[in-house]
């Protein structure tokens, strides 16, 4: 049994180092899967063929279509420009002046509006620097600003998000991505506000250490000393010149910008509170279907159906693009596979680790730090993204391996199983955010910065603060229950 622990902790040594080298998780999570087997003495290959792989499936099957619809709308929403339109017109209205605030804002929107975050990465870097110029904010403080206003609350704490680390949650406890509203709006309050004080705070240290905006970035520095041009996301320059702004946006074309993403929330809402309760699914008991109630289906239903409505509606509004955007469709799909597979095998890792029986160790070590499932959900999910690197894949891996026994204790406690969900969404987005995430170091090659010069304001924001929200969720949750 202690090999199988060494096995283990090997294991995800090698997945944390190889994915933070950069390597895909694609051959890094199978490879560590497979060591991990190797050291408890387990079949390797019939632990890749008949529990690698299965998990993998399992999860391609069930979220590949929240993936696929995302990405699709994320590529029309680029090409449209309409992503564009929307953040440039929220920075018109509010100004240079609170660059820092339209960034959060502008990035929160395309993200409740279901758009992938790589897509938001790229659209949302032209105009920040523009602000950033504008406003002579140190470029350190960028990638913290998007970050804040993708992987935090408006991806797990808004209720009815439709990003896939609040659907998840549904298909374990027959919840829908509206579970426990106020306890979610409350938190992702706190979450954006404790944000927004952070990077303001920093803004002005910055500003007295007088740091400015076109103070060079280390790869600026180390291209400058060796004499060769510029590799970074930025290129260097002086206050004096006139930045190139964007070009101007019109109230009209901001609000059409808006529509796609408010018809993904408006549609989220009908399907689920209004269409689908009111269908006949009593067909999805036969075996043919699954043998599966509407509440495991329905959210993912919902959300798909929802991102497909905005699809239709970016058609409809300029119809004489239809073939520019039939290209898009297809780029769009493209765009889901990398995430969805690199997901997958994550989640895949986690089966294999939670079918060895060591693991059966970890397990009941978690459940015994207390018998309260909301307190179980927080730990279990959050430890596992930040040993992932990934918030949808530790949240899956979690409730693959818990979800059943949390939901059985939390029946027994009379403890609403929305607040299970909200609390593991909110988990799942605290320790994810370790320096290996792909997501994170995706987002500083965008913007041309480093871990170190930009990392420490990346932890605060998108660990530090997600995990005071999720206290408050989980003091929450224990006290008060779902509202």
């Amino acid at each position: 049994m202690t090999l199988g622990l060494i096995g283990i902790a090997v294991s995800l040594i090698l997945l944390i180092v190889l994915a933070y080298r950069g390597h895909s998780v694609l051959v890094v999570a199978p490879v560590a899967a497979l060591v991990a087997a190797l050291f408890s003495g387990a079949p390797l290959l019939a632990t890749y063929t008949q529990v690698f792989m299965p998990a993998l499936a399992g999860f391609l099957s069930t979220f590949f279509p929240l993936f696929l619809t995302g990405a699709i709308l994320g590529k029309l929403m680029s090409d449209s420009g309409y992503a564009e339109d929307l953040a440039t017109w929220i920075s018109d209205r509010l100004g240079p002046k609170h660059a820092l605030l339209v960034t959060v804002l502008a990035t929160a929107l395309l993200t409740y509006g279901g758009i992938s975050a790589w897509v938001i990465v790229f659209t949302m870097f032209p105009v920040a620097t523009f602000l950033f110029r504008q406003a002579n904010i140190p470029r350190r403080l960028m990638p913290a600003a998007i970050a804040l206003g993708i992987f935090t609350f408006a991806t797990a704490a808004l209720p009815g998000s439709p990003q896939i680390h609040n659907a998840i949650p549904t298909r374990f406890f027959g919840t829908d991505t509206f579970a426990a509203p106020g306890l979610a709006l409350v938190c992702a309050v706190l979450v954006f506000g404790l944000g927004m004080w952070w990077l303001s705070m920093r803004q002005r240290q910055l500003a007295a250490a007088g740091e400015a905006y076109a103070d060079p970035t280390d790869i600026e520095r180390r291209d400058s000393a060796a004499g060769r041009p510029s590799s970074g996301s930025v290129t260097p320059l002086t206050l004096d010149a006139a930045p190139e702004a964007p070009r101007r946006v019109t109230t009209a074309q901001g609000l059409i910008g808006l529509l796609p993403i408010l018809v993904v929330v408006a549609v989220n809402a009908l399907l689920t509170y209004v269409v689908i309760p009111a269908m006949d699914t009593s067909y999805l008991s036969e075996e043919k279907y699954g043998g599966v109630t509407v509440a495991q289906v329905a959210s993912i239903w919902s959300v798909a159906a929802a991102m497909l409505a905005a699809i239709v509606v970016i058609f409809l509004l300029r119809p004489r693009r239809a073939r520019t955007y039939v290209d898009g469709l297809s780029d769009g799909a493209k765009n889901s596979v990398l995430p969805v597979f690199t997901t997958a095998s994550e989640v895949a890792y986690g089966a294999v680790i939670a079918a060895l029986a060591a693991f059966a160790l970890i397990r009941d070590g978690i459940f015994d730090v207390s018998d309260n499932p909301i307190v179980t959900t927080a730990l279990s999910t959050a430890g596992i993204a930040g040993v992932t690197g990934s918030a949808s894949g530790g949240l899956t891996i979690s409730l693959n391996t818990f979800g059943e026994q949390l939901l059985s204790q939390a029946a027994a406690q009379g403890i609403d199983p929305e607040v299970l969900h909200r609390v593991a969404a909110m988990a799942s987005i605290s320790f994810d955010s370790m320096p290996h995430n792909g997501a994170i170091i995706t987002l500083l090659l965008v913007t041309g910065l480093t871990h170190r010069e930009s990392y420490k304001d990346i932890f605060v924001v998108t660990v530090l603060v997600p995990l005071v929200g999720l206290l408050a969720a989980v003091g929450l949750g224990v006290t008060v229950g779902a509202f």
